[in-house]
């Protein structure tokens, strides 16, 4: 549904030789349709770049966009202003913003009613749109309320109403939840997920908070300096040994005991969650085995379960042990080195980088 491919975004001062900012440097992504696709990183990384480019509010320097099989790109043109093309195709598109952009002189069907205005529909096809909508994200009787009087998640709620008022098949949003408290964005994330099971609407999320990827996504994407550096399916990342996301996404710590041992993360998915597993590792080969730490939740809409273990002996000693639970269907990982078996989170050295300026975003685009 949502294709980039070589996708880069330079920021230009301005000035015939002040500095350039890569912000985007040929990204490659896939999206598949119905899917949530959520791509985290630190700020900076250049995520509100690339969903900004996804729908063409900035023009890649570089590279293509393809949304539902049009290459946006390609309508861009050369002028600063869309064309009615590019319109058309962008009505297929809908964007929740952080800090809701509601304007606060309309009432809330008004703000609903806003994108079916600007497209020319009857005020009666738009009344009917909106209040419809705000039945579905569960403020029918705050029609005629203005922003002022709402909480923020009841805000983030008309934005999300007023995204889905043209019918799109791709929603964006642009770290929708991070303003909010974790209640609050408990019940939105809970809210995109239902709008994304009932309407089929595929959604492309950024955040640098990695409880919304678990919640809800499919399917997620680490950022690092204007880069994708790991792509997949929650279930494939969680599987991929070595993958700093799954280890984000899903941490686990505890400290060695002592030297002379074999440190192992272990990850248990689907029905092996539930079984014994270490127990008949130790009574097989009657083997102490230290549980340094482990931890269970819901990863995806699937029951994950990792565990931390120490093993007697240098790894040479245990390679029948470790066989042993790969050949239970598990996913085993040797933790090297002291840093991983501290306890250090694996994106405590993700690279700071910096987001362009408002300011230099403004004077580059002209």
């Amino acid at each position: 549904m949502i294709t980039t491919t070589g996708l880069t975004k330079v920021y230009r001062s301005g000035r015939s030789r002040g500095p350039e900012i890569t912000a985007l440097d040929g990204v490659d992504l896939h999206v598949r349709e119905g899917e949530v696709f959520g791509v985290v990183g630190r700020s900076g990384a250049g995520k509100s770049s690339l969903i900004r480019c996804v729908n063409l509010l900035e023009r890649p320097t570089a590279g293509t966009v393809t949304v539902d099989g049009t290459d946006l790109t390609a309508l861009a043109g050369r002028g600063r202003r869309a064309g009615k093309e590019l319109r058309r195709a962008r009505s297929s598109i809908g964007m929740v913003f952080q800090h809701f952009n509601l304007l606060s002189s309309r009432t809330v069907q008004d703000n609903v009613e806003l994108p079916l205005e600007i497209l020319g529909h009857s005020a009666q096809k738009r009344s009917a749109r909106a209040l419809e909508l705000l039945d579905l994200v569960g403020l029918a009787d705050k029609a005629k309320v203005y922003p002022a009087q709402l909480s923020g998640g009841q805000k983030q709620r008309v934005g999300i109403a007023r995204a889905l008022a043209g019918n799109p098949k791709v929603l964006l949003s642009d770290e929708a939840t991070s303003a909010l408290d974790p209640e609050t964005t408990r019940s939105i994330l809970g809210l995109l997920r239902d709008i994304n099971q009932q309407l089929g609407l595929t959604i492309l999320l950024i955040t640098h908070e990695m409880e919304v990827v678990k919640t809800i996504c499919d399917s997620a994407a680490l950022m690092e300096r204007g880069r994708i550096t790991e792509s997949g399916t929650v279930g494939e990342l969680l599987a991929t040994p070595g993958s700093r996301l799954a280890r984000a996404l899903f941490p686990v710590d505890g400290a060695v005991a002592g030297p002379g041992s074999t440190v192992i993360d272990v990850t248990f998915h689907g029905e092996s969650a539930t079984q014994p597993v270490i127990s008949q590792l130790s009574r097989t080969y009657n083997i102490d085995i230290s549980i340094l730490g482990a931890a269970m939740d819901t990863v995806g809409g699937r029951q994950i379960g990792r565990m931390r273990i120490e093993l007697p002996g240098a790894f040479e000693e245990n390679v029948v042990p470790v066989g042993f639970l790969r050949e239970q269907g598990l996913q085993v990982e040797v933790v090297e080195t002291a840093e991983t078996v501290a306890g250090v989170p694996p994106t405590a050295d993700l690279p700071d980088a910096t987001e362009p300026s408002a300011a230099l975003t403004e004077e580059g685009a002209k």
